[in-house]
């Protein structure tokens, strides 16, 4: 309450409670629960939950992840009810993009002018991730302001999968960034799509 940042040991837990209020004041569904887990700064469990689309995502650990239709209020999907999540091969047609609706930037869009996308598609709250992960969308970059507690679910699901999550200088997206207040650099979600190493 004082303005203090906790210290946090090598496995600490992400929450946000309610990603995508912008979606919810635009009476759009797209607002997600999210519930990340870290272990020395790597996302290695989450779950991201779409009340209103009745769509719920888990990473189970760092190489095992599923979605499944849960109803508000019901009882988390049995495993027979639960369809694994991998990446789509990237089109030979060009890309699916995904991007924010409400933090979009010129950054962003000179980005996707230098990748072979062919359609790009808008999502909010941390679903961008999913739909990668979900083989929806191939590429995701985020050239504006998040918090870490916006993305490690999302990044844990869409890693889980296959996908790759880095800083635009090709490092990896790390966790627990005290030194920053827990706010993530610029990022870029890459599908089956090739990426630059590190600068």
């Amino acid at each position: 309450a004082a303005g203090n940042i906790p210290d946090h040991g090598h496995r600490f837990a992400l929450v946000e409670p309610l990603d995508g209020t912008k979606e919810i004041i635009k009476k759009r569904g797209e607002f997600t629960g999210n519930i990340g887990i870290i272990e020395n700064g790597v996302p290695v469990m989450g779950v991201v939950y779409a009340p209103a689309l009745n769509r719920l995502f888990v990473a189970e650990d760092r190489f095992t992840a599923w979605q499944a239709t849960a109803e508000p209020g019901g009882a988390v999907p049995e495993a027979g009810d639960r369809t694994p999540l991998r990446i789509r091969k990237a089109p030979e047609a060009g890309l699916t993009a995904i991007a924010s609706k409400s933090h979009r930037s010129d950054e962003t869009n000179a980005f996707l002018d230098t990748q072979p996308v062919a359609d790009i598609i808008s999502a909010g709250s941390s679903l961008k991730f999913c739909l990668i992960a979900a083989g929806e969308a191939d590429l995701y970059p985020r050239h504006g302001r998040t918090m870490e507690w916006d993305t490690a679910a999302g990044q844990a699901v869409a890693e889980a999968a296959g996908a790759r999550v880095t800083e635009c200088d090709g490092q990896p997206l790390l966790y627990g960034k005290t030194e920053r207040g827990y706010d993530n650099p610029h990022f870029i979600v890459w599908g089956d799509v090739t990426v630059p190493g590190p600068a």
